[in-house]
Order: C-alpha cells, then structure tokens, then sequence
C-alpha cells in the first residue's frame, strides 16, 4: 500500500505528533515521458499529470495540508474565492473533514462542470460581479465576519501542501529538471515548487511559468486572474532561477492543448497546457530535461473543448 502523500512527508510540513490528518489520497501523481512532444521540441519532455489528484487538479495537496490545520486549530468552517479548481479542492476537502465550505466566485467566470463538484459535496455558493480579486476580497471580508479559516493560496499552509510536487519530480527524476514550464494565474504554485525544490537540496530549475495573453477573458478559466496575488515571489523565483515568465496567445494555448490530447493522450483542462505553450516557444534548449505541470484534468471544463478546436486550427 502507498503511504499517503502528508504522511510521507510529514516531517516536511506543519504538523506535530498529534496531527490527524485530512486525506483524500492527494499526490504521488505519475511523471510521464512525452516521446512525441520531446522529438518534436529536441527535448526531454515529462508531464507532471496533477490531474491524477482526487478532485481532478493540483490543489489536493495544499488543500489537504490547509484543511488539516484548519480542523486542528479548531475551525469553524473553511472559505476561498475561486475561479473553479480551488473551489471543487476545498468543498470536498471541508466534507472529508466535517467543516462547513463556503465558495466566493466571480459570475461567469467559473467552469460548469467545477461549480458541480461544489454542489455535490454540499459546499455554499456565493456569485460576485466582478473579477477574481472581487471574489478574493469578498472571501476575506466572509471569512472575518465568520470565523472561518481563509484557505486560498494566501493561507501559508496551501503553499506547504503544494511544494510536495517538487518533492516528488526530484525523487521520480533523481534531480530537479532543467526547466519547469507551468501555468501562471495567481502565481501560488509557482511559489510552492521554488520553496519545495530549494527544501530538496538541489538546484533550481528554470522557471518559467506560462500565462495568458488575454489573462482577463482568456479560454483557460483556471488561470483568468487580472491581478497574481503572488506576483512577487512569482518574479522573485524566476530571477533567481534565470528564468523567463511567458505570455501565450489563445491560440498557442488551444495548440499546445491539443498537442497533449493528440499526440500524447492526456486529456487537460485549457490552463494545464500552458507550460506546454511555453516549451512551442522556445522556453527550452535543445536537448534539456523538462518538466511541464499538467495541473488539471480535461473534465474540469469539457464544455471548452469545441472553443479550443476552433481555436487550435
């Protein structure tokens, strides 16, 4: 049997002795080797498959550390603003725990098929108009008039969760990639990979995290955020690694999401081929080991594969 993802970890993140720990089976999420993408770019290309997670998406792990200190610290309940995959994470997170969830999220602006794994585990809704950073201060206003625990990425515990990722691709490489491609919205997880590979003891890889050109109305909900709440640390990390953050058009998204689904079979929601659309354009020499973060899986937001055919051509 695996040992649990947290558990594996544990002596890594936040937790004492006494810690009982929320667990759906998050992590240990396979790196799968892109044969046709790596001819194709003159590159070693692995996929971190992220949407191999309980809900579908990288969240789980953050998610998980979070919720855990959450109940451990006595919380009344749990809210998040979200454009849809931390929103699915935190509902079902807040079930397995007996915690109350609450999900801010800007009208329109969410995945369908997101907002039914929020109904499904009996999390409540609230629509805002506006943006995500709207949603983000109405959570944060919720939350203090509440008493429930805030648990987007601006919760240190997320982080603590997410930089298992790191963690992994260095034991399943044997040593960080040369690059790292992965998509840019609000920048969390791009914290969470410099602090988890720095934490392995190896080297940084180059960073470089992919956002969309139109970031406000892009296809790629996941990642339609105007404003990073972690754009700081985002270019703090990409200086330090010498890397570069990309700007992708819709098209080059569409493109590189297609590549994956036909050329390697992984199936993602728009936003996860983002670090693919990065790799298209050059964000990696030849012959180099690279890691793209496939951070979702395609059911997330099936309702975007016509958009992205038609934009892919």
């Amino acid at each position: 049997m695996t040992v649990p993802l947290l558990e594996r970890y544990r002596e890594s993140l936040p937790f004492d002795a006494s810690t009982r720990i929320v667990t759906l089976g998050e992590g240990s999420t396979p790196l799968v080797y892109a044969e046709r993408l790596s001819a194709r770019f003159g590159v070693e290309l692995w996929l971190k498959w992220e949407g191999a997670n309980p809900t579908g998406s990288f969240k789980d792990r953050g998610m998980a550390v979070a919720v855990t200190m959450a109940r451990a610290q006595g919380a009344r309940g749990i809210v998040c603003a979200s454009t849809g995959n931390t929103a699915a994470s935190c509902a079902a997170y807040a079930a397995r725990a007996g915690l109350e969830a609450v999900i801010v999220h800007p009208r329109g602006a969410v995945a369908a098929s997101k907002l039914v794994q929020v109904r499904a585990v009996g999390a409540r809704l609230e629509e805002v108009d506006g943006s995500f950073t709207d949603a983000f201060d109405h959570a944060l206003a919720l939350a203090e008039r509440e008493g429930f625990t805030h648990v987007n990425s601006t919760n240190p515990y997320r982080i603590e969760g997410q930089k298992t990722a790191a963690f992994e691709i260095a034991e399943q490489l044997g040593a960080p990639p040369d690059v790292l491609a992965l998509p840019y919205g609000g920048g969390g997880n791009t914290k969470a990979y410099a602090r988890g590979f720095l934490e392995a003891g190896g080297d940084l890889p180059r960073f470089h995290p992919a956002q969309a050109e139109r970031r406000e109305d892009t296809v790629a909900s996941a990642i339609r955020i105007v404003e990073p709440v972690h754009r700081q640390e985002v270019e703090d990390a990409v200086a330090r690694s010498g890397g570069a953050v990309v700007t992708v058009s819709e098209a080059e998204l569409a493109r590189a999401w297609r590549a994956l689904a036909h050329e390697e079979g992984l199936f993602c929601e728009p936003a996860s081929a983002a670090g693919i659309a990065a790799v298209a354009q050059g964000a990696a020499q030849p012959g180099e080991r690279v890691v793209c973060v496939v951070t979702g899986h395609g059911l997330k937001d099936p309702e975007a594969v016509e958009r992205l055919a038609e934009l892919a051509t």
